[in-house]
């Protein structure tokens, strides 16, 4: 596509160079072309960037959307439908640094903003605001940026969406491996902070205890405790919620659990300098972060005992820990074009590709199993994979094929899970612990288990969005009410009725079931912010307010496609549903509809407001905080 580009010469997509189609997540390197027409491919892009790098000029430097949708489908062998044209030119746009920068906003004078929360989403927000010109601080209740990624340190903590997917559009990284560890992933959030100047906007060690509407004054007041006990208070006009979702840790509260002897915490609480040779360790829960956890430890306990609640679905992690060639992290270097095409094949990889599968088929016939053809083909794929993992310990077949359909709860990729449930030294137990000894578990069928170390792998309290701090609104109305504790929705994941100039980042209905990038989401909702602050200030105005009827139409929609899509089935229980069983975690759009939606905001969802904004309220006091 890269020689496409550079030369203009549309043959390379035509016979002979047809490109097998991609399958699963694999990245398809050979395109399946015989080894003449890769090596005829290769010598003719290397001479186009050779000329492009001294300075001659690409002859489409941005193809149409219907080209670029044509390229793409050539590079998958695959279809790729032409409404995605738009969005595929635009991100192409931004992943080759060619996408010209918005200029500042002229916002009134005194105008502030305040971002809670100071992780991926809290940096995103801070680079977006600072660049439209805005005063922006960012309060942090930890002493260092990162957020999850600062918090997990747990043996395997990686990432499983790609690393170059897994990026800031406006800041590319080198990375060394196609799926990142934790380690490299906090290391470019740093870096990334330091790049964009967000660390000088930061107050670390201020936690935000609660937010209200000030109706006289038309804005918010942050009420804040640092780190010694002092309290303070920051007003802001604008308030972005960047506290995410998997926040606070949950650990079920078992029996006996404070008279364990031995060291026992929650995966995001993993210890320093914690040694697990030649220990009995009992590993409660089996999803993503377990499936990272056990394969890690397994070669230094002496005993490693999984609870699983209920068995995953797990598909081929082909470039699990593979590093990124040399060569490869040069061309990504310096070629910012191809490293503009392979992020695009991801996000055609990892994205809508494969949103038909996940639409409940009414007539199908096995229901509980499957939910449509496609579906079951994948059911089949995937159990037949899982058999071949298992090998000759098909003991482990019962518990380990899930009996609900694929993609109902969040698909994992296998890191070495069935592997390391093939070792002797690991026992998979799917009785639940019923309570805790001093120096081990009970099960639920009255089974002792000698442990040393129990750890937590349980999860967040994902459905009870905003909870670590306390949000009051116009009249009073607290959000814990207005969402009945674990019901919540927002305007595009994004705006409350009552909560003017209120935007949650990552907020009810936003994260991606079938495939995307957490910063995929956040970035188009920063447009959608901008393009909000945009109008509002050409308007002279100061204040949005989503209308009530606009939400309550949304939420219908969300729920209406729920009701016809995978994570609404009964065959399983998923963190994604509330008690009510609404799915209150998953967005039910495809990526491009997201797109389309959050591209220009429409002001008459809006009630607007407006008032005279006082430099004096918003400087700063001797404490830090401001007047």
């Amino acid at each position: 596509m890269v020689l496409v580009q550079l030369t203009g010469d549309l043959s390379w997509i035509a016979e002979p160079y047809a490109v097998s189609r991609t399958r699963g997540m694999a990245d398809n390197d050979t395109g399946g072309l015989d080894p003449e027409l890769q090596a005829a491919v290769r010598e003719a892009a290397a001479q186009a960037i050779v000329r492009w790098h001294a300075g001659s000029d690409a002859a489409i430097a941005n193809p149409s959307p219907e080209l670029v949708t044509r390229m793409l489908a050539w590079s998958m062998g695959d279809d790729v439908p032409l409404e995605y044209g738009e969005f595929l030119q635009d991100e192409l746009a931004v992943g080759a640094g060619v996408r010209a920068a918005s200029p500042p906003v002229q916002a009134p004078p005194g105008f502030r903003a305040v971002v809670i929360g100071a992780g991926i989403s809290g940096i995103a927000a801070c680079v977006r605001l600072q660049g439209l010109g805005l005063d922006v601080t960012v309060l942090e209740k930890s002493d260092d940026l990162g957020g999850v990624w600062r918090d997990n340190r747990y043996p395997g903590a990686g990432v499983d969406t790609p690393s170059h997917l897994y990026s800031f559009s406006f800041a590319p990284h080198d990375w060394s491996q196609y799926f990142a560890g934790r380690g490299e992933i906090h290391a470019y959030i740093q870096r990334v902070a330091d790049d964009y100047r967000v660390r000088e906007r930061v107050r670390f060690g201020r936690e935000v205890v609660r937010v209200v509407y000030d109706e006289a004054e038309t804005r918010w007041h942050l009420h804040t405790r640092d780190a010694d006990g002092t309290t303070g208070v920051e007003h802001a006009d604008l308030v972005i919620s960047c506290v995410g979702a998997f926040n606070p840790p949950v650990v079920p509260a078992l029996p006996g659990l404070g008279d364990f002897e031995g060291p026992a915490f929650h995966t995001a609480q993993w210890p320093q300098d914690l040694s697990l040779t030649g220990k009995r360790v009992a590993l409660v829960g089996n999803g993503a972060t377990a499936m990272q956890v056990a394969p890690a430890i397994a070669d230094q306990v002496e005993k490693l005992t999984i609870f699983q609640r209920s068995p995953q679905w797990v598909q081929p992690f082909e470039k699990f820990q593979q590093k990124v060639p040399d060569a490869v992290r040069l061309l990504f270097r310096k070629v910012p074009l191809y490293r503009a095409w392979y992020r695009l094949r991801l996000e055609w990889i990892f994205h809508d590709k494969l949103y038909k599968s996940l639409q409940r088929d009414p007539d199908w016939a096995d229901c509980r199993t499957a939910i449509n053809s496609i579906n079951a083909g994948h059911r089949d794929y995937f159990t037949s994979y899982i058999r071949e993992q298992v090998g000759d310990r098909t003991d482990l077949l019962e518990k380990v094929i899930p009996d609900y359909p694929p993609f109902g709860k969040r698909m994992l990729m296998d890191n070495g899970w069935f592997r390391t449930l093939r070792r002797p030294n690991v026992d998979l137990v799917t009785d639940g612990i019923a309570s805790v000894l001093p120096l081990g578990v009970v099960t639920t069928q009255g089974e002792t288990v000698d442990v040393d170390v129990l750890v937590f792998a349980t999860g967040f309290d994902v459905v009870r969005f905003i909870s670590s701090y306390e949000v009051i609104g116009r009249g009073g109305r607290r959000l814990r009410e207005v969402w009945d504790d674990t019901d919540g929705r927002a305007y595009l994941g994004l705006s409350i009725p009552g909560f003017p100039n209120f935007f949650t980042l990552y907020g009810p209905n936003t994260q991606t079931g079938h495939g995307g990038s957490l910063i995929h989401t956040v970035e188009a909702q920063l447009d959608y912010v901008e393009s909000l602050l945009r109008q509002l200030f050409a308007r002279g105005l100061t204040s949005v307010e989503c209308k009530q009827d606009v939400y309550e139409d949304f939420a219908r929609q969300v729920d209406d496609m729920h009701a016809g899509m995978v994570w609404s089935h009964p065959a399983m229980s998923t963190y994604y549903r509330n008690e009510k069983g609404r799915v209150v975690v998953i967005s039910p759009f495809r990526n491009l509809d997201y797109w389309h939606l959050t591209r220009r905001a429409e002001l008459d969802d809006y009630l607007l407001g407006s008032r005279e904004v006082d430099v004096t309220a918003a400087a700063p006091t001797s404490d830090g905080s401001s007047r």
